[in-house]
């Protein structure tokens, strides 16, 4: 079953999940503390906790072409939970996870969600997981998300990671952690945006600890009005791997970026590399924009709206 959404939460769950309707398949949509649908699917169960702090995602082994959409929507002002949510995606499996966070907040309260996501992936499956924050309306109070995910790979899987927020979250620390196994790979690829005094720290730690493994963390980011980012990054090889991460930061206003790319190689064959380069938009780009008939702050967008796609 479920329930009768008003206009916000519509608009909310467009924002962060692309939903316009109920999603076929394996689904449970949270709001303002609670499920408002849940649905399984013959080869996905979506179960809550025994001790009700979140959601146990079983994945059959040998799934293939499914997905699962888990959203929080939140719409009253003064909100502030910590969920928990396990993810066990069985061997040969092949799933796409939808998450997200939106918070509309018109109040003069705080409104806070911590989601707290591990995956478990399982032998030659592969993930893709799609997350996005996203905040609106018109009062005072702070919109703050604070997610926290550990991914462990097992030999011979894959983890594709979209983490985005692009605009309203006044607050956010992003804590992401793996573990790839042998022959397994993880993919992160992260977008973002501040403006005004908002301020977002990403956090990645990961270990490679299985020969052939590897990881590739990247992230772009804009920070604009007086708003402040910083990107900590940490790959660990502790055998045969590869390893890249990162940080391409436009700044505009008086925002600030601080880009902490860091390595440690424990292995002979560890290859390891980072990159970083933090700047402003090219004055030669938006003449070239500009003489095509757009004003300076149209060429802005435009070049924006490029780099974060």
């Amino acid at each position: 079953m479920m329930e009768e959404l008003n206009e916000i939460q519509k608009r909310l769950l467009e924002e962060v999940a692309d939903l316009h309707k109920v999603p076929t398949g394996a689904f449970n949509i949270r709001s303002n503390g609670k499920s408002i649908g849940r649905s399984s699917s013959p080869n996905i169960d979506v179960l809550s906790k025994e001790d009700g702090t979140g959601l146990d995602i079983k994945i059959k082994p040998g799934t293939k072409n499914e997905s699962v959409h888990i959203p929080v929507i939140m719409t009253l002002s003064g909100i502030s939970e910590t969920v928990y949510n396990d993810f066990f995606i069985g061997e040969d499996s092949d799933v796409v996870i939808v998450a997200g966070c939106g918070i509309d907040n018109c109040g003069s309260s705080n409104s806070e969600h911590d989601g707290i996501h591990r995956f478990f992936v399982g032998k030659n499956a592969h993930i893709k997981y799609v997350e996005k924050h996203y905040g609106s309306g018109d009062g005072t109070g702070k919109r703050i998300l604070n997610p926290v995910t550990e991914v462990y790979l097992e030999e011979g899987s894959t983890a594709e990671m979209e983490m985005v927020q692009i605009k309203g979250v006044d607050s956010t620390e992003r804590v992401t952690k793996a573990e790839v196994a042998s022959g397994a790979s993880l993919l992160i690829r992260e977008r973002l945006m501040t403006h005004g005094v908002q301020t977002a720290v990403s956090k990645y730690t990961v270990d490679i600890n299985g020969e052939g493994g590897s990881a590739d963390v990247v992230s772009r980011s804009v920070a604009r009005d007086d708003s402040y980012q910083r990107f900590d990054a940490v790959i660990t090889g502790n055998t045969p791997c590869k390893g890249h991460t990162e940080c391409d930061a436009i700044i505009m206003d008086n925002g600030r970026v601080l880009a902490v790319p860091a390595l440690e190689a424990n292995n002979v064959d560890a290859e390891l590399f980072h990159e970083a380069a933090i700047g402003k938009i090219a004055g030669e780009q938006l003449i070239k924009l500009m003489s095509l008939g757009l004003t300076e702050e149209e060429a802005e967008e435009q070049i924006i709206n490029g780099f974060l796609k």
